[in-house]
């Protein structure tokens, strides 16, 4: 039935009256309550702004140049800061009813909240123990190692910085004076640490001054903060290239290098005497927080509630499992000596590696090149982000071959710096297994697919779990083999010694942490195991002291992804296809790996729905249409 005015004037003062009693009725009413969703939302997005400001050297690195001008504040006040931010993050994260999220809002209330809780629990954790450290869940009480600290980020923060104008300078420059007051409050955390009990071994620290050396000289030219300044964009005026170079010079010169010499001379004067009583007693275990930190820390690291125990045993049966392998390898070979002669056979004959930095490069590229050509065979997506491989920089020194991330809007590759800085130690057949883990299809593949994901907040795309990231790595040099890789004995070996590598950490890291193993036992232990020379033995065994549990994620997260493939084709049969199985590892971003098997497990569901005949059947067109 319709309804019509007698006439047009009546009908035109009616509708005025109906939109003005609308107008009134929507300004009257209170607006509805924001949704869990929205709100939930809303602070996913504050915190991830807060954590871009936060450690704005990490939102350089992943292409977020908003806070190029500034460096983390180190600062006491900052850590306890950070500590009390985290734990009203928490209430809100609790206070919202996670049964009213679905889909990828409901990934990402279960991501943060397991991350945040794991940070205050650490957080509460050294609270409680003495010298009532404040640290805020993301600090480490360490700042200072061989392999992390100042030393090492200044000529990682120049590769990952634009300089295409002169903002991009003065912002450089900004950041480059925040140095002193950055240096000097680490120092204050290690002198926290002397008095409290939370020192490390001084046998572990004792390279930390040479170190430091390559930021300290009268030069300022040659010192690796200055690299910007030694080539400007050619549109660059001779006042501004003039102007910006005169004031590196006067900050490195008159700032950084004097705030580098005084922290070396703590750490060679104060640190490493306090730190001698420490070499007798390398573990965690001994540590103020004994058991309880580093049972933290493994739960950090590997994101599961595994325990010491459990770990150790494991890497002992992934080493005895990896040893029955090699030793198939080495009869393949032709060799018939033992395992320690092929190891030493592999160290001292000058025809496993390179004697010309370029050739090597090449080498590398060449790998890379092949690998990519398989890649579609086993991925129904792949990221359009290309990556490179380049040489390391020089002033790293011996440090482990790693991916540098590319950045989000595209505008800079991702690249897989090779260590040519003493090729006397990179053996031509651990080439091709560094490609699969660093390049492709391992950290550049996993990586820039994250960072090109559609569907989830930048939280999710850019978060870190180290056992899901370095155990897909690991799990692509497994993989390696399915794409045509490791036909050489030497190269499969080489891919073996690397899984060696981290199954032995599952051993050596719980051995020293946990069991009361010292340092000698540790080289030992991976040179008769993995077959590491002993300069890397040694400085990986450091690395493990003083980086307790970082070293476990690798062999736990990969063993996990190839469990989770198991399952997957024990369910779906010949309905199983590998591709779409390793989007799915993929496709939602980086996660603990409790809720990657999650994932994973809906994703088995899905796929039996999917192939199943009855589906197939009802989805079918008609004949004839």
């Amino acid at each position: 039935m319709s309804f019509r005015f007698p006439n047009k004037f009546l009908a035109g003062s009616a509708w005025c009256l109906i939109v003005a009693v609308a107008s009134f009725v929507a300004e009257a009413a209170p607006a509805p309550a924001p949704t869990a969703k929205s709100r939930f939302e809303n602070l996913v997005a504050a915190h991830w702004e807060w954590q871009s400001k936060e450690f704005p050297e990490a939102s350089t690195l992943r292409g977020d140049y908003r806070f190029n001008d500034r460096l983390t504040d180190h600062s006491e006040a900052a850590s306890r800061q950070r500590g009390v931010y985290r734990k009203q993050l928490l209430s809100q994260i609790k206070a919202i009813d996670a049964k009213t999220l679905s889909g990828q809002d409901r990934i990402t209330y279960d991501v943060l909240a397991s991350q945040v809780e794991r940070s205050v629990q650490v957080s509460e954790l050294f609270a409680r123990l003495p010298g009532n450290l404040p640290f805020g869940g993301d600090d480490d009480w360490l700042k200072l190692t061989p392999s992390n600290g100042p030393h090492r980020l200044i000529p990682l923060l120049v590769r990952a910085s634009p300089f295409n104008r002169v903002r991009d300078y003065e912002n450089y420059l900004k950041r480059l004076s925040a140095i002193p007051a950055s240096l000097a409050a680490q120092q204050k955390w290690m002198e926290r640490g002397i008095a409290s009990g939370w020192i490390a071994p001084a046998i572990s620290m004792r390279s930390v001054p040479s170190q430091l050396e390559i930021h300290i000289g009268t030069d300022a030219e040659k010192l690796p903060a200055f690299v910007p300044f030694t080539h400007f964009p050619a549109d660059f005026s001779s006042a501004d290239r003039e102007r910006l170079a005169a004031a590196a010079r006067k900050v490195i010169g008159e700032q950084i290098v004097p705030a580098f010499r005084e922290l070396q001379a703590f750490v060679k004067d104060k640190y490493l005497p306090a730190a001698a009583a420490k070499d007798t007693a390398l573990g965690a275990s001994s540590l103020p927080g004994g058991m309880a930190y580093y049972d933290a820390m493994i739960g950090r690291f590997t994101t599961t509630s595994m325990t010491a125990k459990e770990v150790h045993e494991l890497g002992l049966r992934e080493v005895a499992r990896i040893i029955t392998e090699m030793d198939k390898v080495i009869a393949r070979a032709g060799f018939t000596g033992t395992r320690a002669e092929f190891n030493t056979m592999l160290r001292t004959d000058p025809k496993f590696y390179y004697t010309d930095r370029e050739e090597m490069l090449a080498g590398y590229r060449a790998i890379a090149k092949r690998a990519d050509a398989e890649l579609p065979r086993f991925f129904a997506e792949l990221p359009r982000q290309p990556y490179g491989i380049r040489a390391m920089d020089a002033s790293l020194g011996d440090a482990a071959e790693h991916y540098t991330a590319g950045a989000a809007d595209g505008s800079r590759a991702g690249f897989f710096e090779a260590n040519l800085n003493n090729l006397r130690t990179r053996p031509k057949h651990w080439m091709e297994v560094l490609v699969m883990h660093e390049a492709v299809p391992g950290h550049h593949l996993q990586i820039a697919r994250a960072q090109e994901l559609k569907d989830l907040p930048p939280f999710r795309k850019f978060t870190g779990f180290n056992a899901y990231s370095e155990g897909w790595g690991l799990y692509s040099e497994a993989l390696g083999e399915e794409l045509g890789f490791y036909k050489d004995p030497y190269s499969k070996y080489g891919q073996l010694c690397a899984e060696m590598h981290r199954a032995a950490r599952l051993v050596v890291d719980t051995g020293i942490h946990a069991f009361g193993w010292d340092r000698d036992r540790v080289i030992k232990y991976l040179m008769d195991n993995a077959g590491l020379v002993e300069g890397f033995a040694i400085a990986e065994t450091d690395r493990y002291i003083l980086w307790a549990g970082q070293a476990l994620g690798y062999k736990i997260g990969e063993l996990k992804i190839k469990e989770l493939r198991a399952r997957a084709k024990a369910a779906l049969g010949d309905n199983f296809e590998l591709r779409r199985f390793h989007n799915a590892v993929l496709d939602n971003g980086p996660l603990p790996l409790t809720i990657l098997e999650q994932q994973i497990d809906g994703w088995i569901a899905a796929e039996q729905v999917r192939s199943s005949p009855t589906r197939a059947k009802a989805t079918q067109s008609p004949k004839g249409q």
